[in-house]
């Protein structure tokens, strides 16, 4: 599973999310870099996960939708 984080957005801060998600997905390639979504990434969190964005209004809550997406797929 790869998880794709942009650090340049302002919606999302990196270093506390990376460490969220390195807790509960150790296994998991985290790709850190620009990811092309600057106009959702200026207001709201986001990661792509496989190619699929999942985004949230605050950290919180895009931790909670990935878990949710996870669990599902």
């Amino acid at each position: 599973m790869i998880f794709k984080i942009c650090d340049k957005c302002k919606g999302t801060n990196v270093k506390t999310l990376v460490l969220r998600l390195k807790e509960i997905y150790p296994d998991a390639v985290y790709e850190i870099g620009c990811q092309n979504l600057c106009g959702i990434g200026r207001d709201k969190s986001f990661v792509i996960i496989d190619h699929i964005p999942i985004i949230a209004d605050n950290e919180d809550a895009l931790v909670e939708k990935i878990n949710v997406y996870l669990k599902n797929k």
